[in-house]
């Protein structure tokens, strides 16, 4: 029987390459057919992996999770108008990982730890607050995905995150949380793109989400308890990382992006393993 060599793509650097040999030819990449022998680093290493429904999950699942730590929250239904309808006990939040800053009637003001600016992303303080930032999650990361890649769209996704609370915590004195800027970072991302790729699809999509961000923003300032510092931040954060990133057609994402994303998903699991203490 006479044996096939079977080429494959390089999970590195795209190019084909037989299965069987010790290294790509093209970048070096050691063993490549290993990645081919398992499902799950396959998707992994070929970027074919979707990181908007684990989000999406995560949020609902943390949300459904902070009202069952306090049912008392179900039976206060409407607390303080509709943007407050099933707010999860502020307590709770807390413990879970909101950010921001505390003040005590005693004048003390206390910066919640670091690792709550990662956290507090996938908090959410009410139904409709967590049910908007899913929507745009929904609408925006899927095509975040395609013109960026799966990794790259987990770490535009994280970096804006943060940056929103991080400029958040140094102009405003107030906790928070919400993905509302890891959103807007997206919409950053995509107005980057738009901007310098140019053409009649580039500006078409550059001049749309500009304006969808712009209405976005007024609509913050319009309504009250909405942190803009947070959705400035998350804007600024996604634009500059998309733009130290690259995106799809301009260089193809990489195995370092790849890694850089795992590295950022495990931040965020050790940033949740942090604040279990805060339950005992």
């Amino acid at each position: 029987m006479q044996n096939k060599t079977h080429a494959i793509l390089c999970p590195s650097c795209g190019k084909l390459v037989s299965r069987n040999s010790e290294e790509c030819y093209s970048c070096g990449y050691k063993k490549p057919g290993r990645v081919y022998a398992n499902p799950a680093f396959l998707k992994f290493f070929t970027g074919q992996i979707s990181y908007v429904q684990g989000i999406l999950t995560v949020c609902i699942a943390l949300y459904i999770i902070a009202m069952i730590l306090n049912p008392a929250a179900l039976l206060n239904f409407n607390r303080g108008g509709l943007f407050n309808i099933l707010a999860p006990d502020f307590g709770v939040l807390i413990k879970l990982g909101m950010t921001g800053h505390l003040s005590y009637t005693s004048g003390a003001v206390v910066k919640l730890p670091l690792w709550t600016n990662i956290t507090a992303i996938y908090l959410h303080g009410s139904l409709l607050h967590i049910l908007f930032n899913m929507l745009w999650l929904r609408q925006l990361g899927p095509a975040v995905e395609q013109l960026y890649g799966s990794s790259r769209f987990f770490l535009i996704f994280t970096i804006a995150g943060i940056a929103g609370f991080l400029l958040s915590s140094l102009f405003s004195s107030i906790p928070t949380l919400g993905a509302s800027g890891s959103v807007f970072g997206l919409l950053g991302a995509i107005v980057y793109y738009g901007r310098d790729r140019g053409g009649l699809f580039g500006q078409a999509l550059y001049k749309q989400y500009l304006q969808w961000a712009a209405v976005l923003f007024l609509i913050g300032f319009i309504m009250s308890g909405v942190n803009n510092w947070a959705h400035g931040g998350g804007f600024i954060g996604g634009y500059g990382s998309a733009m130290l990133l690259s995106y799809q057609e301009k260089k193809k994402e990489s195995l370092t992006c790849r890694y850089l994303a795992i590295g950022a998903l495990i931040l965020t699991i050790l940033a949740f393993l942090l604040n279990l203490p805060n339950f005992f």
